[in-house]
């Protein structure tokens, strides 16, 4: 029995691998033709085939994405902050969050084959290691930004491996949020760390993604020295709505 499971786990990870691949070489020529463009008007244009590609993907794998939202939806530009479980995070997000947008993403990803190319023509990559480079990417996610396109951040930093509902999070999201007054939307990606964890690709398995968007949260009138406050106050929402909805071993105190 195991090893039939085993085999047929075989074959749902190499099915799913060539739908990704399949869809991507498809789309690629045009994404090609829409990074001519620039990174604004280009990169939004791309975000609708990736969408394509999502929506494709997504259900011929047997994952289901749903949407569930606890406030009124809005059409203003916000600063997404969202909690990582999975490297399906990012293609998750071209699936459910509306356009235009631009992810956050590590510079490294824009370095595989084919696939690099439409990373770094649709995220702001950003080099943490490099001083200069994180600046930059700053100042092209306020650019987005003033430009009416909403910017998603993971605060954490990078993919949650621990039994905890969060990682600490980080000030940049929230230093940005307030130097611009523009509000912070809290996401949840509720599953997804149960379709595809860490630890390889042959973890990735079918079943539900639920994604849930939290009420915006209000920067109007902070400044700086409420960076700590503000990024506290979104922790707690996000840890307190991720609990009521996944069990976890016991209640820590957070970050």
């Amino acid at each position: 029995m195991k090893l039939l499971m085993k085999l047929l786990r075989v074959i749902y990870v190499v099915y799913a691998a060539i739908l990704f691949l399949g869809i991507m070489f498809l789309i690629l020529p045009p994404i090609f033709l829409a990074s001519l463009l620039g990174k604004q008007r280009g990169g939004n244009i791309i975000f609708y085939f990736l969408r394509f590609w999502a929506h494709t993907w997504f259900p011929l794998v047997g994952m289901p994405v749903t949407r569930e939202y606890t406030c009124e939806q809005d059409d203003e530009p916000c600063i997404f902050v969202v909690n990582h479980r999975s490297y399906l995070d990012a293609a998750i997000a071209v699936k459910v969050m509306r356009l235009p947008f631009r992810p956050l993403g590590k510079v490294e990803m824009s370095k595989i084959p084919f696939f690099g190319f439409i990373y770094k023509n649709s995220v702001v990559a950003v080099d943490r290691s490099n001083a200069p480079a994180r600046a930059k990417s700053v100042r092209e996610m306020m650019t987005m930004l003033k430009a009416g396109i909403s910017v998603l951040m993971f605060p954490e930093g990078t993919t949650n491996d621990t039994k905890e509902p969060l990682r600490a999070f980080h000030n940049g999201a929230f230093r940005m949020a307030i130097e611009m007054q523009i509000p912070l939307k809290p996401v949840l990606y509720v599953d997804a760390g149960d379709r595809f964890p860490s630890g390889g690709l042959m973890g990735l398995n079918p079943g539900k993604c639920r994604v849930v968007f939290l009420p915006n949260v209000p920067v109007e009138g902070l400044t700086l020295d409420d960076i700590n406050t503000l990024k506290q106050r979104v922790y707690e929402i996000m840890d307190a709505e991720l609990r009521k909805r996944r069990q976890y071993p016991t209640l820590q105190a957070t970050a």
